[in-house]
């Protein structure tokens, strides 16, 4: 994915043949340790004992065959209270289920060219790949049993034992608290950013690697369990590392551009007015103008005598042409209030005078009545 390799962490209970299907980002022990903590929690408690391939993460050594656990591995276990034991070197019987799980899932989801997968765009998409594996597979008659493995881990579920509420969170690192008003965690002199929906929560903070490949890893204990929810290139003193998808409804600021709040009743009626009374105000506050609160109150007594529409319009003419001085909107209200209706052509009326006169040339002269009185002699 984008060139850099991600991990699937397979794990199998026996009995009821459930698999788990977990997406990593490495394989270091933290990771590895969160993945067993959501698998015992998709379970709905933690088996007797965890059986897993010699990892570093695991087994530092073996002496005489005897296999040399990992400190951490063993603080790993006693939070949960299970016991971890590995296979046999060059023994894939001894883990033959979980063999076959691996082998199952990357046939279904990662891209190759027998199954036509395209590559995944972003890590969101293989997890979602993974629970999309885990659904069908738990949902559907296993060939062994001829049950399905999801019914049959409702009857093995008693057998678990609980796990804690909260997860061993040592190997994750530094806890930090997000602040309920910016997205960011500090760590080691650099600000990172989470997902905005962390606000006011608790992360873990780690790093992982050396050099210029050294990376902070930051993960959240959610009901879930624990969840990576971000992974930053190690930041510098006043170089924030920020990822723009924490921000969804960000909205960059411009210089100058101001929230207009009324802070006044005379502000807040001024406003009223309209759009262009907001314009006003910018463009009149930017260039300076005096006695603004003056000028305002004027638009406003004028608003109550007239149009709100007239002065509304008067004041964006007068913001666009810059016309802030004294008697200037009534002016412009006058003038546009005043102007004589204009004619406009249109597709069926044409500005050209029309030839009804011209009927009258041909036509002959109207009758005359005399009405006089003749006096008699």
């Amino acid at each position: 994915m984008g060139g850099v390799r991600t991990v699937l962490f397979v794990a199998w209970v026996a009995w009821s043949r459930f698999r788990v299907v977990i997406a990593l980002r490495d394989r270091t022990a933290p990771s590895v340790f969160a993945a067993l903590d959501r698998t015992f929690r998709v379970l709905g408690g933690a088996p007797t004992y965890v059986l897993t391939d010699n990892e570093k993460t695991v087994t530092v050594t073996h002496i005489a065959g005897v296999p040399v656990r990992n400190q951490q591995t063993v603080d790993f276990a006693r939070h949960y209270g299970v016991t971890v034991l590995t296979c046999q070197p060059a023994d894939p019987a001894s883990k033959g289920g979980v063999e076959s799980s691996v082998k199952l899932a990357k046939a279904d989801i990662v891209p190759k060219a027998t199954n036509l997968l395209p590559e995944y765009g972003s890590f969101a998409e293989v997890e979602a790949a993974c629970q999309a594996f885990m659904d069908l597979v738990n949902n559907r008659e296993h060939r062994a049993t001829k049950r399905r493995p999801q019914l049959m881990l409702e009857e093995e579920r008693p057998r678990l034992h609980r796990i804690p509420d909260t997860a061993h969170t040592v190997a994750f690192g530094l806890s930090r608290r997000v602040p309920d008003n910016t997205p960011m965690v500090t760590f080691e002199n650099g600000l990172y950013s989470v997902p905005a929906q962390l606000l006011g929560g608790k992360v873990f903070v780690r790093t992982h690697g050396a050099g210029d490949g050294e990376q902070v890893i930051i993960v959240h204990h959610s009901s879930d369990g624990p969840i990576e929810v971000a992974r930053h290139d190690r930041a510098r003193p006043g170089s924030p590392r920020i990822d723009d998808d924490h921000f969804p409804d960000h909205i960059p600021k411009q210089p100058g551009d101001y929230v207009i709040v009324p802070r006044s009743k005379a502000e807040a009626e001024f406003l009223k007015i309209g759009p262009g009374a907001y314009a006003w105000l910018q463009a009149a506050a930017s260039v300076g103008t005096a006695r603004m609160n003056q000028k305002m109150a004027e638009a406003v007594t004028l608003s109550k005598i007239g149009a709100t529409a007239d002065i509304d319009a008067a004041l964006s003419v007068a913001a666009t042409h810059h016309r802030f001085a004294n008697g200037d909107l009534a002016s412009i209200l006058n003038t546009t209030t005043q102007q004589s209706a204009t004619h406009t052509a249109a597709e069926g009326k044409s500005l050209a005078q029309g030839t009804g006169g011209w009927a009258a040339i041909s036509a002959p002269p109207p009758a005359v009545i005399d009405a006089g009185l003749e006096e008699s002699a």
